[in-house]
Formats: structure tokens, C-alpha cells, sequence
């Protein structure tokens, strides 16, 4: 881990997300902190313990990491990244069109149901 340094650009996954980012602190638990600057993929929406699944006691509506969001992410999950970083609202709206175009081509259930989230935080992110 002695490879990251406070400052360093890089991409972190975290959940179903990837963000492109800055390490604001580096913790000896095998744990970076990174601040969100980009989104590179829009998290999926449903049960993350029932990936794809639309008939589940919960179907989560998961947002992106809004911008300067701090998270916790494990080092194993970081990557330097050394591409020019994206602007945020053009990112998220990329990512989010991305996603979208994919499920339009899903039949599923599951799919649909997640379009119907996506329709919504499009809204609410205001793209």
C-alpha cells in the first residue's frame, strides 16, 4: 500500500459503482479514502445480494457518489488513474446514459424496474 499517496488520482469501486478520484487519507487498516470527482460507472440498481433479480423483498434505488463525497474504499479496489479527470455533471450524465442504453436492451424485469430508478435520480440529479 505504500504506493498511494495523499493527493494521487485514482479509480475506486465501490458497491457496483467506479468513480474516478483523489486519496484524501490512506488508513493502516487497509482502507483509502477517496473524494469523488468523476463517476465512471453508475452504480446498478436492485439487491446487491440478488444481483439482477426484480422480485425481492427490496429493490434499492442506488444513487451515485455525489461530488467531493468522501467513502472508505479497500485498497484492493484502488487504481491509479492517469487520464485527464472528467467533470462530474458530464460524467455522472455519461455514465448514467451508458447504464440506461444497456437496459433498454435487457428484457427483463429486473431491467425495467431499474430504468424506472434510473428515470428518477435522473430527475434529482437535475442532468
Amino acid at each position: 500500500m505504500s504506493e498511494w499517496q495523499i493527493g494521487n488520482h485514482v479509480t475506486a469501486f465501490y458497491k457496483t459503482g467506479k468513480y474516478a478520484g483523489e486519496i484524501t487519507q490512506i488508513r493502516p487498516n487497509g482502507y483509502i479514502v477517496v473524494k469523488t470527482l468523476a463517476v465512471l460507472k453508475h452504480p446498478m440498481q436492485g439487491d446487491l445480494h440478488n444481483p439482477k433479480q426484480a422480485d425481492v423483498d427490496f429493490f434499492h434505488e442506488r444513487k451515485a457518489l455525489a461530488y467531493l463525497e468522501q467513502t472508505n474504499v479497500p485498497a484492493n479496489m484502488v487504481k491509479p488513474f492517469n487520464e485527464e479527470m472528467p467533470d462530474y455533471k458530464d460524467s455522472l450524465a455519461k455514465a448514467l446514459a451508458a447504464l440506461k442504453e444497456d437496459l433498454r436492451e435487457d428484457p427483463s424485469d429486473w431491467a425495467a424496474r431499474s430504468l424506472e430508478c434510473l428515470e428518477r435520480l435522473e430527475s434529482e440529479y437535475q442532468l
